[in-house]
């Protein structure tokens, strides 16, 4: 099912074939602007409740076309699908990295060719975690009237304002696109944009029940042997979260699953003397559990060789706080988002693999544009071959060895 604005009288139609319709226009268009709702409480993994999509012609003054398209009640998908996998197509969408992991997921495709107009506002000076809304405002002087965001989105029927909301969502994202790839196009910026953005093609939220153990909390602490039950009950819990489509959490906690892999009980009456473990753990999954655990003591502890730390030394600090100056000496000349370049963790790496001479660290910073741009630059600062010097006037300047 799909609801339209008709320009004629303002008023929601349901109007059939509208998915088809849209990626037609989006294929001759060359592009498509697209948004999603979802619901992820209480759930596995989101459900998909709304798709939005609309088509506009670069360049054109008209009002975009917008379909709101409800999973929910069924719609065939298959054409935008295609449009989305298409690395012909554009497709315009705004922080869409779990977007395209639900539709990834769920319409069996391959995302190509996205811009996101999120990551591209980093590259034209504004932040990269800008709000659609705020960032529409300043780009382009249109403002949102936001009012149903927070909602139940997989209630139906869906009221006028959620579908007025959801509109909104994509009614200017094209025309937001537009403006920003002007700027960046005139800042030499939007290839590196576009490099970005393809990160997004990527981005899954399929997870492997047997990775599971390494999102827990201090389970590098563990010893081998409970460091085995703990992987074996992380995998279990992911596979009964999937299964039931319940959170993990709701299973087993993080902290009562390491406590449990430290104690490892071999009676289902032991369960409940864990702490944060829920009353009715044993009696509804209690056989579970301990099944679980009795197949962990024979099986081998995982390798933590890959989980190796940093080891930083008290004179990394001021080493790591120089390098964070010149990347934002550079990145503000550039007219960049600092996040868009170098995290802490980033430059923490670099220091501590200069200092011990070692190869140099596999971090962003270090790849493709962002070592252009500074990652080099950081290594012979580190090396002593570059050094800064604090302006009077405020800044800094970036002196190479044997300059002046």
């Amino acid at each position: 099912m799909a609801f339209r604005r008709s320009a004629a009288t303002g008023t929601l139609l349901r109007i059939p074939r509208e998915a088809r319709e849209i990626a037609d226009r989006a294929r001759h268009d060359g592009r498509l602007a697209l948004d999603t709702e979802f619901v992820s409480e209480g759930r596995y993994r989101p459900l998909l409740c709304l798709v939005q999509v609309a088509v506009q012609p670069r360049g054109s003054r008209d009002k975009a076309d917008i379909a709101v398209l409800d999973p929910i009640e069924g719609f065939d998908h298959g054409p935008l699908a295609e449009v989305v996998a298409d690395p012909e197509i554009e497709v315009v969408v705004h922080a869409g990295a779990q977007d395209m992991a639900i539709l990834r997921r769920g319409w069996g495709i391959q995302p190509r060719n996205l811009f996101d107009t999120q990551i591209a506002a980093g590259f034209a000076g504004h932040s990269a975690q800008a709000g659609y809304g705020n960032l529409l405002s300043r780009v382009t002087g249109v403002r949102l009237s936001k009012s149903a965001g927070f909602t139940r989105w997989d209630r139906r029927p869906l009221t006028p304002e959620q579908i007025e909301y959801a509109r909104s969502d994509v009614e200017d994202l094209l025309a937001l696109a537009d403006a920003l790839e002007e700027q960046l196009a005139s800042a030499g910026r939007l290839e590196w944009a576009r490099e970005e953005c393809r990160r997004l093609e990527e981005i899954s939220d399929e997870r492997d029940p047997d990775e599971a153990w390494r999102r827990l909390p201090r389970v590098a602490q563990l010893r081998p042997r409970a460091r085995a039950v703990a992987k074996e009950l992380a995998a279990w819990r992911e596979r009964t979260a999937a299964a039931e489509n319940r959170p993990v959490g709701s299973m087993l906690s993080d902290v009562a699953l390491v406590e449990m892999a430290r104690r490892q009980p071999k009676a289902v009456g032991e369960l409940g003397t864990i702490r944060g473990v829920r009353p009715d753990l044993g009696r509804r999954r209690g056989d579970a559990v301990l099944a679980a655990i009795d197949r962990a003591r024979d099986a081998p502890p995982p390798d933590l060789e890959e989980w190796t730390r940093l080891d930083t030394e008290p004179g990394d600090a001021p080493r790591i706080a120089l390098c964070e100056a010149l990347v934002r000496h550079r990145v503000n000349e550039a007219g960049l988002a600092y996040e868009l370049v170098a995290s802490r963790a980033d430059l923490t790496a670099i220091a501590v693999a200069v200092r011990e001479g070692g190869d140099e660290p596999d971090v962003r910073t270090l790849r493709g544009w962002r070592r252009d741009l500074v990652g080099a630059e950081l290594l012979e600062l580190l090396a002593s071959r570059v050094s800064l010097r604090v302006q009077p006037g405020g800044g800094v300047t970036v002196e190479r060895d044997g300059d002046g």
